[in-house]
């Protein structure tokens, strides 16, 4: 049996402050609507988002799934008619953009409680730490009788701990004959999503509670929220490299993002930023306060501390790339070396070359990037300077201080300097004089 995941997504967050839509608002490097729409996607065959007239970056964010425009915000019950003709058969299931944290398995479990006995409609609820603003689910046994707003309720229904999450499950048919029975006579003059349940009971029809932990259900409408939201999130995904057998020796100081990939007996220190797409292979090491992106870090290799590695960059098994490193659009072969101060960029270096302290790839004219291409078993000397469009070959040896802007040929030897002239007490001399004009 098919079943549809309508995503309301049409508000544009005020309370953000942004001109971004607020379900762009990313969390561990994705966006918040992308996040639900992952978790959707492995339980729902279909997906529809509904979005606001002026927030066409957000349909652009649904695609490949289909979205509808909400033109009138004439309150949630009215947005999810909006995407009538994708409801088809099976189950209907609406859910909040701004509630980016359900898992796949609580979806599920929504979705097979809808499906269990005479169940007509089901509904996540949870037991927050702080219950005060949000609607009291009243019932008994898992089934729900009614849900009361705390400012409506007693004293006694504002005792219960359990809260409406707002997401609702029913069969395709129910679920639209609900949203089109729902009324706008509220002072808001909208239409509201959970006036559902009401009408579900109206008709004797069983109402089902699912219980999900209120981590999952963190709805973000601030700045505040969407920081509890990214440390929820951060807190899953160093769990998960841990279990994956990657040693954190400061877990809550490491950041990730969603698709950072991360082998076993990787070993990452304090203070480490992982941007997207990031793979790290087995057996690496990535030191304190170490920033990466778009990059891939092959195995045994050693990063940082206090390395950079940009997008493009592709380090090889045990090359060590150390602090104050920064590596962009290169590609270093196994065994390199550039431990210290340099920049690496639009770059390819051969297997054990060691690249000296201070050196930098001239990579860029103000108007062109252009690159530098070193072999195997290369010497570059510290404080080497090296303008691209450049081939260095393989065995070559770059003397410390050079800036070289012609090929070098294999197992050469090539000098850039400046000529040194020695000058015997010109320095007193100087010093001499200088004093002089001071008086």
């Amino acid at each position: 049996m098919s079943a549809t995941a309508i995503i309301l997504a049409a508000g544009f967050g005020t309370r953000m402050k942004s001109d971004l839509p607020k379900t762009l608002h990313k969390i561990a490097g994705k966006p918040m609507l992308r996040h639900l729409i992952d978790s959707c996607a492995t339980v729902f065959d279909r997906i529809v988002v509904v979005v606001g007239p002026e927030t066409a970056l957000v349909g652009k964010e649904a695609a490949p799934w289909p979205h509808v425009v909400q033109h009138d915000r004439l309150g949630t019950a009215h947005a999810a008619l909006q995407a009538e003709a994708h409801f088809g058969e099976g189950e209907v299931a609406v859910l909040y953009a701004d509630n980016p944290l359900i898992t796949p398995e609580t979806l599920q479990r929504l979705l097979d409680r809808r499906r269990a006995g005479d169940v007509g409609l089901a509904l996540l609820a949870m037991r927050p730490a702080d219950p005060a603003r949000y609607g009291r689910v009243i019932g008994a046994g898992g089934f729900v009788e009614r849900i009361v707003e705390y400012k409506d309720a007693s004293e006694a229904e504002r005792a219960v701990g359990l809260c409406n999450a707002g997401v609702l499950c029913a069969d395709a048919r129910r679920m639209l004959g609900w949203l089109k029975a729902v009324r706008n006579d509220n002072a808001q003059k909208e239409f509201y999503l959970t006036d559902v349940v009401e009408l579900a009971r109206a008709e004797a029809a069983l109402v089902a509670a699912v219980e999900a932990p209120e981590a999952e259900l963190l709805g973000i409408n601030s700045r505040a929220e969407q920081a509890r939201a990214e440390a929820e999130v951060q807190r899953r995904l160093r769990e998960a490299a841990m279990d994956g057998g990657v040693t954190l020796i400061s877990p809550e100081t490491v950041f990730f993002s969603t698709d950072t990939i991360l082998a076993n007996d990787v070993i990452v220190g304090p203070s480490v930023v992982f941007g997207p797409k990031v793979r790290v292979e087995k057996g690496a090491e990535i030191k304190a306060f170490s920033h990466l992106e778009n990059c891939i870090v092959r195995e045994r290799a050693i990063i940082g501390p206090f390395a950079r590695l940009r997008p493009g960059a592709d380090i090889g098994p045990d090359a060590h790339v150390g602090n104050f490193v920064e590596v962009k659009a290169a590609t270093l072969g196994a065994g390199v070396k550039a431990n210290h101060l340099s920049y690496i960029g639009d770059a390819s270096i051969g297997a054990r070359t060691n690249v000296g302290a201070g050196t930098i790839t001239c990579n860029y004219d103000g108007f062109g990037k252009y690159r530098t291409e070193i072999g195997a078993d290369v010497f570059v000397g510290s404080d080497s300077v090296l303008v691209a469009p450049l081939t260095i070959g393989d065995g070559a040896m770059i003397t410390a201080g050079s800036v070289i802007t012609a090929d070098v040929e294999p197992d050469a030897m090539a000098f850039g300097r400046a000529r040194q002239e020695v000058r015997p007490g010109r320095a007193a001399a100087f010093r001499a004089a200088r004093k002089k004009e001071k008086k």
